[in-house]
């Protein structure tokens, strides 16, 4: 699932391309939106919210989609041809005069009033790449249940948004702690601070880092490293799910770096992520 800093990146391209420029033609391929025509409209600006997409647009309306897994937005000068996947797949079209704006296999996608955002945003916790980040309540947040896992509270958009598993992972590893973890047991200001330095980092850099060395397969410590020794000491890094039977996220951890007295289940290492539900976005 793209991350605060991927959609912060995506947000910041379509709102330079779209920012001010009239809707030429809106073509939208949900049946809930399938006769909405925004055409002669103008778009106002594009904003993230932790994961969310925010479309502000003239007439006090705003278009919010999420990409979930694999949701994606790609923009194209007149002419160019479209190659973010098959047609099927297109969820909206949105034609302005220097660019269109393609919304592929997008799984959230609502049209709402401006002045209602709150109801699809609201219950979202401190954005971690929001200038106006409010640290106090996202720490508070994140420990407002003390016996829950640091994972799972990390992962929680209703206690601060944008952090997903790339980053949740990586930060336990850096700060030491096993994913199961409770949160009681874990200083909940380190966890939040790294988070988002770390995220802020990446949104300059463009990719995914968390070792400083942004070079393929060199840029994680343990996320998506199963099975292999890790960095820092050489034990072999192990793999388990985590969360709620239908919100079960694949976690990495090494069990030198990160021990925990009370061992969970695991399994071994597998290269695809199963299927599973997602954690409150």
């Amino acid at each position: 699932m793209p991350e605060g800093d991927t959609v912060w990146r995506a947000c910041k391209r379509l709102n330079q391309a779209l920012a001010g420029q009239e809707l030429a033609r809106t073509d939208f391929r949900i049946p809930a939106l399938a006769t909405t025509d925004l055409s002669g409209r103008t778009m106002i600006e594009v904003v993230a919210r932790g994961k969310h997409i925010l479309m502000r647009i003239s007439g006090g309306l705003t278009l919010h989609s999420h990409f979930r897994m694999d949701g994606s937005w790609h923009l194209y000068r007149p002419g160019e041809r479209w190659h973010g996947g098959p047609d099927h797949q297109i969820r909206a079209v949105l034609e302005t005069a220097p660019w269109t704006a393609i919304g592929y296999r997008l799984p959230v996608l609502e049209l709402v009033a401006t002045d209602d955002e709150d109801s699809v945003v609201g219950h979202l916790g401190p954005d971690l790449l929001s200038p106006a980040f409010d640290r106090s309540v996202a720490i508070a947040n994140v420990g407002s249940v003390p016996e829950r896992t640091i994972s799972e509270a990390l992962l929680d958009q209703r206690n601060l948004a944008g952090i997903g598993n790339f980053y949740r992972i990586e930060v336990c590893f850096l700060l030491g702690l096993h994913p199961w973890r409770p949160v009681a047991d874990v200083d909940v200001a380190a966890a939040v601070d790294l988070s988002r330095k770390l995220l802020k980092l990446n949104v300059r850099n463009g990719t995914q880092v968390s070792t400083g060395v942004d070079r393929p397969g060199q840029r994680s410590w343990v996320f998506e490293r199963g099975g292999k020794p890790c960095r820092r000491c050489g034990t072999t890094i192990r793999t388990g799910e985590l969360g709620e039977p239908t919100r079960q996220r694949i976690t990495y951890w090494c069990p030198a770096c990160q021990p925990q007295t009370r061992r969970p289940q695991t399994r071994q290492p597998q290269t695809r992520r199963p299927e599973a539900g997602q954690p409150e976005a």
